[in-house]
């Protein structure tokens, strides 16, 4: 395993976590942390034996954006370019076969609110802030935070954090969609945790069909994303997993699944 400069990982039985440990920066991505993270979640990607991953970070802050000391002085085709890497590393979050589960633990500004949106599922602790301030430094968001947020949380409510470039509380992220739970600091880990435990019950490849299913779907018209669905619907129906579960359900027992 590669010794990671920006990053811890952590593996135990099927559950992963990576922890964004730049805490003096406040977990700022920098291109060095990206590159990092671009590497790992390859590795993540590949590895049969992790289930679920979860992402959280060192220090006051689960990431608190982009590192500003390396914009500074980007030209404009250096901005998109930076933009469009950003968008690279984090659609392999999304586009993992695991779900993921943002535990975030304190700021999560700019890239790191992106961040968190681009995992499956999201839990805050009671210290968590969110926003999308880059408006306030003079550009927009380029993580892809322009397109996510108004998915998450409506055209209405993304546009006024967008605009506004303010920062909301964990219990505000709750109210308006952005975060499932908010939890007590030292709760944080424990419940990220025992909701990966719980995905790790139900068949993983039928998990694995749920999160393309969505994820495509999400993006097109509903005929388009129901055929979609139908598509891995039956595909589900040549998995071992499928012929152990509903045989366990007959038989009152169960099931031992193993993933194919």
């Amino acid at each position: 395993m590669i010794e990671y400069k920006n990053l811890v990982f952590e593996k135990q039985e099927n559950i992963a976590t990576i922890t964004m440990d730049r805490p003096k920066a406040l977990n700022a991505l920098n291109k060095e942390t990206l590159d990092e993270l671009s590497i790992l979640l390859d590795e993540i990607k590949k590895d049969k034996e992790i289930q679920v991953l979860i992402i959280t970070g060192n220090g006051k802050a689960f990431v608190a954006g982009a590192d500003i000391t390396e914009m500074m002085n980007m030209t404009a085709i250096e901005g998109q370019e930076w933009s469009l890497f950003g968008q690279k590393v984090f659609d392999k979050i999304e586009q993992l076969p695991q779900p993921v589960i943002a535990a975030v633990n304190g700021f999560a500004l700019g890239g790191g609110c992106e961040m968190a949106m681009v995992c499956d599922i999201r839990i805050a602790s009671e210290k968590a802030k969110f926003g999308q301030p880059e408006v306030s430094l003079g550009i927009i968001p380029g993580f892809a935070g322009t397109q996510r947020l108004p998915r998450l949380v409506g055209l209405g409510v993304a546009k006024e954090l967008l605009y506004t470039g303010k920062m909301i509380d964990a219990n505000e992220a709750y109210r308006i969609g952005l975060v499932n739970k908010v939890v007590a600091v030292e709760e944080l880990l424990n419940e990220a945790n025992a909701l990966a435990k719980q995905i790790l019950k139900p068949a993983p490849f039928a998990i694995k069909m749920c999160k393309k299913a969505v994820n495509t779907g999400i993006n097109t018209d509903l005929t388009t994303a129901s055929e979609y669905e139908a598509t891995l619907f039956g595909l589900t129906f040549s998995s071992d997993d499928k012929k152990e579960g509903m045989e366990a359900f007959v038989e009152k027992r169960k099931a031992a699944f193993k993933g194919k």
